[in-house]
């Protein structure tokens, strides 16, 4: 059952569940704001949490509405393509037998028959972008899983609107955003991190900052450096 909380301008979505804590998040693109809180907490007790919790809320809404955009791709030649941070010229090789992506030292090349339009083209430079994420991030779960003595039963790639990564520790799982294929491996290393640490602690308490600078000691920079790049275009391209 969804209820709603009114504290002044913003409006919260209460859902109760057979849960131990608190989940507080905000959802783009309008910034509506969901807290979904044990079943027998009260409700001054999840105003209480809500008016705590005000400044943080505020600080999302504001950047899932100032996040840049990647401009639209229009998957022509020599249009500017990234790959874990480093920037590559697209060729386009037009009639080619089968379709294909292949990198060279400064060149993504993509293979396609003649007359493949916008949509098929994106569509196979996302799936070439899904397998260099999924490999990467393979190797980088498993180190990470063993370091912290938790276990990803599965990972899952896909689009997201304004995160970099979720988790769910109830079933061993952890999203990534497909973009991270684009940005540096360390930024990659982090999300990971991130989704990790809360399978041992859900919240962004003491604990977790604690879980954090032990395995990254850096991860305040390359935080803040991921957050301060562009998110890929959205809705898609198509």
């Amino acid at each position: 059952m969804i209820s709603e909380l009114q504290l002044g301008d913003l409006s919260v979505d209460v859902v109760l569940k057979d849960i131990k804590n608190v989940h507080l998040s905000v959802h783009p693109p309008t910034g509506r704001v969901r807290i979904a809180a044990p079943c027998n907490m009260s409700e001054d007790a999840i105003r209480l949490f809500a008016i705590s919790k005000l400044g943080w809320i505020k600080r999302h809404q504001r950047r899932q509405q100032a996040q840049e955009r990647e401009t639209p791709r229009e998957y022509i030649e020599r249009e500017s393509h990234y790959l874990w941070g480093r920037r590559y010229l697209l060729r386009i090789v037009e009639g080619a037998s089968r379709s294909y992506v292949a990198r060279s030292h400064r060149h993504i090349e993509l293979g396609i028959p003649a007359g493949t339009d916008l949509e098929k083209r994106r569509a196979l430079l996302d799936g070439w972008y899904r397998e260099e994420l999924r490999g990467a991030a393979a190797a980088l779960i498993d180190r990470q899983q063993q370091q912290l003595g938790v276990k990803v039963r599965r990972f899952f790639i896909q689009r997201m609107k304004t995160k970099w990564g979720g988790s769910s520790p109830q079933r061993g799982t952890i999203r990534l955003n497909l973009e991270l294929a684009k940005k540096d491996t360390e930024c990659l290393d982090y999300v990971i991190l991130h989704e990790l640490a809360h399978f041992i602690v859900p919240d962004h308490s003491e604990g977790f900052i604690t879980l954090l600078d032990q395995h990254m000691p850096n991860w305040r920079q390359v935080k803040k450096h991921l957050n301060d790049l562009p998110l890929g275009e959205w809705p898609p391209n198509k």
